[in-house]
């Protein structure tokens, strides 16, 4: 019997053409904004938007995204700058960021050792002096040469400008604050403030002009609200903050503080909260919501006060919580007694306090540096510092990298 042939071989599929790889350029700008805003952090998202040209336009075009962003993400804390004395330049304390490793690249990268400060101005040596941090720029002044520089050490841009005049800074108690602009590549202010028990001056420099604009000299006895009997011996002490555009001069032992509009150049007071027995100095500050705050201390307890608007109309200061600090700080720091050691707040940004820690009886030793969440009521131990008093912490700012060369229209 014959064979039967094999049956014909079944047809082979068709594959299928491959499908196209998707890229970022396919996801489109909104998407990969909505993306970012997921990344933890501002130096993470230095690092994905320079990956290509799609993701940089992405982040570039979109002042919207640049404002959600900063609303979900606080400004990094890098690190703190110490007033060494007897040292040519400040030193630079950073954190020890193991779970970011982006945080500790952006230090890595930057120039915080401020090397590119000149060692020498007409042969002489400057020895630079810290007068503060601010939006990424530190500011140092040189009083043997008669310089001031505006630094950020991420972009190791370097700005050198004369002091003031001296009919503003000769003899009297003077300050220095940067000021960022309005626009995103515009240039920035530097506000001179000499002030005494008699009155105060300002002087604005324009990084644009690099010229001083001297403003006349202002009497006490012209600032509003006027002094209440008994308080008319304005002390310049106490602590100096820029909040918002204005800058604050809190004395706890005082019913007013003066303020300085940065935007008018008007001098001005502010009713301060009601003294508490046992209470040290009082600092103004921002909240998570840029709201006005003024937080003092009593002995290990913060104290904050909040600026409110009562059922009459009237701004008044609403006593709005308190936080004993007395464990936490015992279980972070167990050199001295509780009895021995002093908190200072340094600044107030976003709503999180940073606060040192220096031992009443000697001050040289080494204390803390902490920071504390008003929203979450937690403290950190950031790092063990020396010269605890004199402590500047260095906040990353919104980098260049990340804005338009020019402004747009097309948003």
């Amino acid at each position: 019997m014959a064979c039967e042939p094999p049956p014909p071989p079944l047809p082979k599929k068709q594959k299928s053409p491959a499908a196209d790889p998707t890229t970022i350029c396919a996801l489109g700008d909104d998407l990969l904004r909505e993306i970012f805003l997921r990344l933890p952090s501002l130096p993470t998202l230095v690092r994905a938007a320079l990956t290509c040209r799609a993701s940089l336009r992405a982040v570039r075009s979109s002042p919207a995204f640049r404002r959600r962003f900063r609303e979900l993400h606080s400004a990094p804390l890098l690190g703190v700058f110490l007033d060494v004395f007897e040292s040519d330049t400040p030193a630079f304390r950073p954190l020890r960021l193991h779970s970011d490793p982006d945080l500790a690249a952006a230090v890595r990268g930057g120039d915080f050792l401020l090397t590119r400060l000149p060692d020498e101005i007409e042969g002489v040596a400057p020895e630079w002096v810290i007068q503060g941090c601010h939006d990424g720029r530190v500011v140092l002044v040189s009083y043997k040469t008669g310089h001031m520089a505006v630094y950020n050490p991420l972009t190791r841009a370097l700005d050198l400008f004369p002091r003031p005049p001296g009919e503003i800074c000769e003899d009297t108690y003077v300050e220095y604050h940067v000021l960022p602009s309005d626009e995103d590549r515009g240039p920035f202010r530097v506000i001179c403030v000499c002030h005494e028990a008699c009155g105060a001056q300002a002087a604005v420099l324009s990084s644009e002009t690099g010229e001083w604009q001297v403003f006349p000299f202002l009497e006490a006895a012209a600032m509003q609200p006027a002094l209440q009997p008994g308080d008319d011996n304005e002390k310049c002490s106490g602590n100096v903050t820029l909040v918002n555009g204005s800058i604050y001069w809190t004395d706890g032992s005082r019913a007013l503080a003066r303020v300085l509009n940065t935007s008018t150049l008007h001098f001005s007071r502010i009713d301060l909260p009601p003294h508490i027995e046992g209470q040290g100095a009082l600092t103004a500050g921002e909240t998570k919501d840029g709201k006005l705050c003024i937080i003092g201390t009593v002995k290990l307890t913060l104290v904050v006060w909040f600026r409110r608007t009562d059922d009459d109309g009237v701004e008044r200061w609403t006593q709005h919580k308190t936080f004993p600090l007395e464990q936490d700080i015992h279980a972070h720091d167990h050199c001295f007694d509780n009895d021995h050691i002093a908190l200072k707040v340094l600044a107030i940004v976003n709503g999180f306090v940073y606060l040192s820690t220096y031992c009443e009886p000697d001050r040289d030793l080494p204390g803390l540096f902490l920071s504390f969440c008003l929203e979450t009521a937690k403290l950190n131990k950031l790092c063990t510092v020396l010269y605890p008093e004199s402590l500047y912490p260095y906040i990353m700012a919104w980098p260049p990298s990340l804005l338009l060369n020019e402004p747009t229209r097309n948003y």
